[in-house]
């Protein structure tokens, strides 16, 4: 899961709350400084267990690169509230959030969409669904498939103790699992207490769901490959190294998809959080290259 650096809005940012026919999403929204034009719309995705804040570092950059950038906490997530239903959490119920999201809130128009991890995959099938309402799609420290293979006992076990134990037991255990490998909790009180309420306030449901989807997802590469030569914008970003989809794997998918793979130097998995004055950067640099393209 992601760490955010910080957790006070910036000034160009704002905590909402928006409608949609299917529900009401919280969302950070982030707007140019006044005297600076809006030249797109960018709606940032987040992974499984995160949630918006997850890109909280990355929106003023963007505000001031004239970048309307809304981050999203998806249904089950935080404070985005999510039913008790599995079927809920199906992929296609995401992608349609996404789209209702972008109607009512977003004014409809294509958007920059950002994906990251488990995020990613849900752009992916957002891309393939209707690539048409995208301005572009990056790929954000998300493999080709299904995690890696070592990840996948931990995905079970979680399934597992979702269905025995409560959100406050589950989040005991782990961390004590951390301690015991020397894994410390954030230094600032805050952000722990934030890491600890983010989890609580999870749809149990969303959680098990989205853990069997991260271990069973198909390679959908070739699909996209057939978007991108009709003529949507990809890019895939990832850290120097991932513990979820192994980096040489992230640059694959970029080679099959014929499109830039940018390693941002000093971040893992979570570029986002770990450095994004360098990752919001490369973010508005390709948003400028795919305007440019599109015309």
């Amino acid at each position: 899961m992601s760490t955010p650096p910080f957790l006070d809005l910036p000034g160009t940012v704002r905590a909402r709350r928006g409608a949609t026919p299917r529900g009401e999403f919280a969302y950070l929204d982030a707007a140019p400084p006044d005297g600076l034009p809006t030249v797109g719309t960018a709606l940032l995705v987040p992974g499984f267990t995160g949630g918006k804040e997850d890109f909280i570092a990355l929106l003023d950059p963007l505000a001031r690169r004239g970048y309307r950038t809304v981050a999203l906490d998806q249904r089950g997530q935080y404070e985005t509230a999510g039913p008790s239903d599995p079927a809920a959490y199906e992929r296609a119920e995401a992608v349609a959030d996404l789209w209702a999201v972008q109607d009512a809130l977003l004014g409809g128009e294509p958007v920059h969409l950002v994906g990251h991890s488990y995020g990613g995959l849900v752009g992916r099938s957002a891309a393939l669904d209707a690539p048409a309402r995208l301005a572009s799609l990056t790929l954000m420290s998300t493999g080709p498939a299904a995690v890696r293979a070592t990840e996948t006992p931990r995905l079970v076990m979680l399934e597992d103790a979702l269905a025995a134990f409560s959100l406050q037991q589950v989040w005991d255990a782990m961390r004590q699992m951390d301690a015991e490998a020397g894994v410390l909790p954030p230094a600032d009180p805050r952000i722990a207490a934030y890491m600890k309420a983010r989890w609580l306030a999870n749809a149990p449901a969303g959680l098990a769901a989205v853990a069997r989807q991260l271990r069973t997802e198909p390679d959908r590469t070739d699909e996209l490959a057939r978007c991108v030569a009709e003529g949507l914008r990809v890019a895939v970003v990832s850290g120097t190294r991932d513990y979820a989809w192994p980096v040489p794997w992230q640059a694959e998918t970029a080679a099959r998809l014929g499109v830039p793979h940018t390693v941002v130097d000093g971040a893992a998995h979570s570029p986002n959080a770990e450095r994004p004055e360098a990752t919001a950067k490369v973010l508005a640099d390709f948003w400028d290259a795919a305007a440019a393209v599109r015309g």
